[in-house]
Parts: C-alpha cells; structure tokens; sequence
C-alpha cells in the first residue's frame, strides 16, 4: 500500500495565540500547541499498515485469537475452566475459553495462550491440556494449513503426532495425519477462525525477525517523519510535538527481543530538528515494560497487562525516565516527560500508579528542575484520583485523552446514533464539564495530550467537521497546560483542508479507519 503522506493541523484564530517563550521555565503566556508523531516510534498498524504486509503468514501475528471447530464433533476446542485444566471439545459456540492467543516462534510453530493465561501443551499420557505458566518445548505446536482452504488446518505437536479430537471430553494428540487428507471424518481437521488481532510493535518486529525487522524499522524511522515535518508544523502555527515512545529506546542499540535498535538515533533527529525550528517536545513514554493496557500502542504481545504487578517492572520503568531526562535534560527544546501513557483502571491499580509516578517525577527532577512531568489520567478510572497527589508535585501536570467515538472499548456505545448537533453539545457541555472537573487553581496544570476531529457521525459534511474541530479547539484551548492532537501522518486520504481567513483549520475529513467497518484501538 503506498503511504500517502497526511498532515494535518491547527492555525487557530488569534484568541487561542499565545506568545512563544523558548526555554522551560514556568511562563502563564505559553500553552502547548502540538501535534503527537503517532507511529513513528512506537508501531500502530491502522497508521501505516503497509509495514506488516511483507510479514510471512502475517494472519499469524503474536496476540491474534484463534478459534478450532472440529471437523467431526462440530464443536470448538475450548481451555476448561479457562485454564489449569484439559483442553475439550464441546462448545458450540466460541468466546473466551474457546480462543487461543498466538505466541509467535516462527511463521508456523507457536505457542498457544488460553483466557487463564496457562499454555495449550501435551502431558506425559499424550492428552491436551493447559497448566503450564511459561511455554517450553510440549507446549510449541505447528500449525499445518490446508493449501486448498487456509481456514482448514492441522495442529502438530513436538511429539510428532496431530491434536486429534476422540470425544467431546478428550483430546489427544497421537494422530499420524494418515493420508493426509481433509475430509470431515477425519478428527485431526478443525476449521480455523481468527478473532482479534495487534499490530503494534512486538508484532511487527517478532514477526519479520531480527535481520528484516532492523531493515524494515530503520527505514521506517528515516522516512516516516523527517525535518521538513517539523519545518511543516512550525510554520503553520503550532509550537510543540508529543512523541511517542517505547521502553526498549532506553536499551538502543541492542534493545531486547524482538525489539530492534536504531529509534534512539530517531528521537535524536527529532531534537535536533525541534531545536532548529525552535518547537517544544514532550517525550511521552507511550509503551511500559509489560504493556499498561491491552492494545497495540503499548507494544502488547497478547492483550494481557503485565505492567505495575512487581516492584521490579516498575523500577524498570523509571530507569527508562531516568535515561531519557538524562539524555536531553539540557537540550531547551525538552518541555515535558509523560511517564506512562494511559494505564488501564482496575488491571493497573491507583496505588501502582501513584508509586511509579512518585519515582517517575524524582528521576525527572534528579536532572531538570524545570521539565514539566505529566502524569496521564488512568482509562476507566475517577478523573480527578490523582488531584491531590499531584498538587503537591511542582511543575505536575495532568493529561487527560478525550474522544467522541473510542467508547465501545469500554461496553459503552453512547456515541453510536449521536447527530452532528449531538456531537457538538456533549463537547460543548460534557467534555467542557470534564475538563473543569480536572482544572484546579492551585497550579496544577491540565493537558489534553490526544484528541482528534472525528466522530461516529456518518455523512457528514466538511462544515461538519469544522464544527466539530472547532467546537474541541475551543473547550481544550482551556486546558492549563494545552493540548496535541493524535496524529500527524496516517495512509489515509480522508483529510481536508478547510480555510477560513484568519482562522484555518486541516481537519480530518471522513472516517479513514471506519471506510471497511474495521473499528481502531484506543491511542
């Protein structure tokens, strides 16, 4: 797919302008205007899925689901109890215990998660079971698919033998594969669907293997966002970028698998270009060790969140802060380190979070004094939680992401049937609520750090969408702190550009992840 390149910003009306003050120090007269470099650092598939397309069996990814029917019973493998038990045979329908998450070895032998988190293996009678906390060698399957019809396939164990389905109550696996035919009266053949699936940075670089994934990610890194970008953003108004970036920069150049080295020497690129075109950067660490949510942007293998259970994740997480303040703590274009990207409420609890944001903001401080340390609201959680813990931190501020059409993530489909005035009011109103909720005056600043002119609305009109953009610029221009759009580049084609005199806007301009019905992950 060729990459169109797509920017698109903000030149606000002189009532949002605010002068520029180069430096860090505390200035009332400054707030951010920024645009995030989404995708750039830390891989979304839905921003340029071209950079998956040369993956072999690139429907294999780490984290999809699959789904088993056999042939013979007609019923779906399924973990038992959801894991910790024998692997069966008699679902009719498949959900949760019926699907098995992908761990990718090569292009055809994996290791299969269950809902419990064990692994699909092979015990010692040669029944299928899932008891095993971490994959070793009888838990490593092949997948054979049928050449004819793909979604027909054969499980292979290192035993030798195919998974086959004896009863309902039993499978083994100690089938020879016979003939190798694909008939529906044979009980090694299931019928594969997949559901759910990443595309985010584990995939892509476990999914190429160390000596294509360093060429594909560096010339990733080269081409994706370049000087004149910055040039580009700062001569239409804006005065700050937000980027994303993953734990393992703080390994570069040798990170640990999969990740490749070469986005340090990026970030580099990015200071240097921010320093000439005088623009501020806030480093946001987007990806935790152990991923702070189930989606892609946090480099999540599988959906599962291992962030924040152990002292020692978190200590990993604050020498990441730590390298980073360190290495450009001098640079004046650093403005800003966000110490995580939304952690998701309950997985990531309030206690985690406030111990890591404590020695998140000491490593800050041990090199600057004057960086800002944004400290991101957690998903599904009360918005004001952290007010009072952050109050007493100088030089705190609080991030909060706010979108009209991320609310299914959450069971919560409010945006669905909403009309173009709908949309207006909840901004005009709620989001306006929202953020005053978040406001204090006790110097506790306020960052609307991802945001974005698109909705559920479906044909609407360019002068919707204007509406809509400007309806947002004006509620978030009240944001202490500022706001950064999500994002600078995506492979769509669905933005336009809208002038109006002295107040123009390029907004986005139809639904570039919505075209096919395909639904996004939360950035």
């Amino acid at each position: 797919m060729k990459l169109l390149v797509v920017r698109y910003l903000f030149i606000i009306s002189s009532c949002y302008i605010f002068n520029f003050s180069y430096g860090r120090n505390l200035n009332p007269n400054f707030r951010v205007k920024a645009v995030n470099l989404g995708g750039w650092l830390v891989t979304e598939g839905w921003i340029k899925p071209s950079l998956f397309d040369a993956i072999p069996n690139n429907d294999f990814l780490d984290g999809t689901g699959l789904q088993f029917k056999s042939v013979t019973e007609g019923k779906y493998l399924c973990a038992e109890l959801g894991g910790g038990n024998i692997i069966v045979a008699n679902r009719t329908a498949a959900s949760g215990w019926e699907t098995f998450k992908i761990w990718r070895i090569n292009s055809t032998i994996f290791n299969f998660r269950v809902f419990n988190k064990e692994f699909v293996g092979v015990d010692g009678s040669g029944n299928v079971v899932a008891v095993e906390n971490k994959p070793g060698f009888s838990e490593t399957f092949e997948i054979v698919r049928n050449s004819d019809d793909p979604s027909r396939v054969r499980i292979k164990s290192t035993n030798g033998f195919f998974l086959q389905v004896k009863t309902e109550e039993l499978v083994t696996a100690d089938h020879s594969g016979g003939n190798g035919g694909w008939g529906d009266d044979d009980p090694s053949v299931f019928i594969m669907k997949t559901s759910g699936r990443l595309e985010g940075e584990f995939q892509i670089t476990n999914g190429y293997g160390p000596i294509m994934a360093s060429q594909v990610m560096r010339e990733h890194w080269r081409t994706f966002i370049v000087e004149e970008d910055f040039s580009f953003i700062k001569s239409n108004g804006l005065n700050a970028v937000r980027i994303p970036v993953g734990w393992w920069i703080a390994s570069d150049p040798t990170p640990p698998k999969p990740y490749v080295g070469g986005s340090l020497n990026a970030l580099d690129n990015a200071f240097l270009w921010a320093r000439t075109y005088e623009l501020k950067v806030i480093i946001d660490l987007h990806a935790a060790p152990g991923s702070q949510n189930p989606w892609e942007h946090s480099a999540n293998r599988d959906g599962t969140i291992e962030w924040g259970k152990t002292d020692d994740i978190i200590q990993q997480t604050v020498e990441v802060i730590d390298f980073l303040t360190a290495r450009y703590a001098k640079n004046p274009s650093l403005y800003a380190v966000e110490l995580i990207n939304e952690p998701l409420a309950p997985e990531v609890t309030l206690d985690m979070v406030k111990k890591y944001y404590q020695a998140g903001y000491n490593a800050v401080r041990k090199h600057s004094s004057t960086a800002y340390v944004v400290m991101s609201n957690r998903l599904s959680s009360d918005p004001t939680e952290l007010l009072t813990f952050a109050s007493g931190l100088k030089g705190s501020v609080i991030d909060v992401h706010y979108y009209n059409f991320f609310s299914r993530i959450f069971d919560n489909s409010i945006f669905d049937n909403m009309s173009v005035q709908q949309n207006l009011e909840f901004v005009n109103t709620n989001r306006s609520a929202e953020l005053n909720t978040v406001t204090q005056s006790n110097g506790l600043l306020t960052f609307v750090g991802e945001w974005v002119a698109e909705w559920e609305v479906r044909d609407a009109t360019k002068e919707d969408y204007q509406k809509f953009a400007q309806a947002q610029l004006e509620v978030f221009g009240r944001a202490t702190f500022g706001w950064a759009y999500w994002t600078l580049k995506n492979v769509n084609n669905h933005w336009s550009e809208i002038d109006e005199g002295s107040s123009n806007v390029m907004i986005e301009y139809g639904a570039p992840w919505s075209k096919n019905g395909d639904f996004p992950q939360h950035d």
